[in-house]
């Protein structure tokens, strides 16, 4: 089955899906004798077992470490030989294999690519190697006072769900994955059906379906079908937490439960990451100028709110003297609720949405890029039509509708402080 979608910009997007499930995009771009993709499996964090968070981490680490056909240097030497890239990576909501290569040499990357889809062996020598590797980034996380900061404020947020944990896992989590649980994700979740296949470069719709089928249209789906995950649903109970530590700055982290990117909250969305671009995006953002450059409370300040499946969050944080805690605090939740309690002015929304929709824009300049876009909203089961509806959605926010939005989601929000016992606790 084969659809064509046209996007804005005279950029086409070919979408052909194979009998044997696997969901192939083409956009052909000319300009570069490259040819880049992006290879998405619906896993990731979010279908860990919290006894067993980091896993996908581990099994991206180790599936490059060897096949039934090649051992981890040969496989290392092979892309290397051509100046090609590989690598693979696991984020909250999808598992990704990605390479990069000139288009002369593209289809004998796909087969080492399926290669890695098919037959990795994840040997015992790797599994523990890889092991130690992420046991240390656990000790280097824990070592970072923002990062343990956040930690805390997602666990208290998400409680039982898969995103209140680092992507890395846990120590104690680690520490208990065994190869038999690296073998058993890989068999469960890298599967035809569950794969999504983006392409962006120098190479023709026809030539790169042709090629997908050629080396991948023989895996065949398994018998068993793919059961669906049953994740407790998250409700809102803001709490405070603090953690008491001798460092040389405070941090303040607030955080409010957001929307998931679905249809049916595409509205609230998009008006939250409009906010997120005007509260605490760079140098200009309000956060920037009202609490570090006017008030001088801030080593850093700014906000995220990540595109998630499941219910997401919007976070503003800062690093501060200890001195100045009690009053970064006050400052930084007055920003927020100043969204909901004066409305933005039309000056001010039409600034955000130039600056918010030229960064996408900049965004999607590279094959690689291209390839990440599409095959990442396709895998979020949005389509790549989401491109265009998501700046559509952008561009109809108004001043009013932002305001309703920040009131309705900026209540009280969760609470992560870090920093001396004395300054945290001065906090009310």
């Amino acid at each position: 089955m084969t659809s064509t979608i046209a996007l804005p910009h005279n950029r086409t997007i070919h979408r052909t899906v194979l009998d044997n499930g696997i969901t192939v995009l083409v956009t052909e771009n000319p300009s570069a004798d490259i040819i880049a993709a992006r290879l998405f499996f619906k896993a990731g964090s979010r279908w860990e077992a919290i006894a067993q968070a980091g896993l996908s981490h581990l099994v991206a680490a180790v599936m490059t470490k060897g096949t039934e056909h090649h051992s981890s240097l040969e496989i290392a030497e092979r892309v290397e030989s051509i100046g090609a890239s590989l690598s693979t990576d696991a984020a909250s909501d999808y598992f990704l294999l990605s390479l990069k290569t000139v288009s002369a040499d593209f289809t004998e990357m796909l087969q080492l690519a399926s290669e890695l889809l098919r037959t990795a062996t994840f040997p015992e020598s790797e599994v523990e190697l890889e092991r130690r590797l992420a046991l240390q980034a656990i000790r280097s996380q824990q070592e970072q006072p923002f990062t343990v900061a956040l930690d805390r404020l997602r666990q208290d947020m998400y409680g039982d769900h898969p995103y209140s944990l680092s992507g890395l896992g846990s120590a104690e989590t680690v520490a208990n994955l065994t190869r038999e649980d690296l073998q058993q994700y890989y068999q469960t979740h890298f599967r035809p059906d569950n794969l999504t296949i983006s392409i962006a470069g120098r190479i023709t719709p026809d030539e790169a379906v042709s090629q997908v089928e050629a080396i991948l249209g023989n895996w065949h789906t398994p018998l068993v079908s793919l059961s669906n995950l049953d994740l407790p649903i998250v409700t809102s109970k803001p709490t405070r937490s603090t953690i008491a530590q001798e460092t040389q700055q405070s941090i303040v982290i607030l955080g409010y439960l957001a929307p998931s990117v679905k249809p049916e909250t595409m509205a609230d969305y998009a008006a939250l990451k409009l906010l997120n671009t005007y509260l605490g995006n760079g140098l200009s953002s309000r956060l920037f100028v009202e609490l570090r450059e006017k008030r001088g409370l801030a080593y850093e300040v700014s906000a995220f709110y990540p595109t998630r499946l499941d219910t997401s969050y919007f976070v503003t944080y800062m690093g501060t003297a200890p001195t100045n805690t009690e009053v970064a605090f006050s400052g930084l939740k007055t920003e927020v609720e100043r969204l909901c309690t004066a409305p933005l002015s039309s000056d001010e929304i039409q600034v955000a949405k130039n600056k918010l929709l030229g960064q996408y824009a900049l965004g999607k300049q590279t094959n690689s890029q291209l390839a990440q876009i599409f095959g990442w909203y396709e895998t979020l089961g949005l389509g790549v039509e989401f491109d265009s509806q998501f700046q559509d959605e952008i561009a109809t926010v108004s001043a009013e509708a932002a305001q309703e939005i920040a009131c309705r989601y900026f209540g009280d929000p969760y609470v992560s402080l870090l920093g001396p016992a004395d300054a945290i606790g001065s906090v009310v």
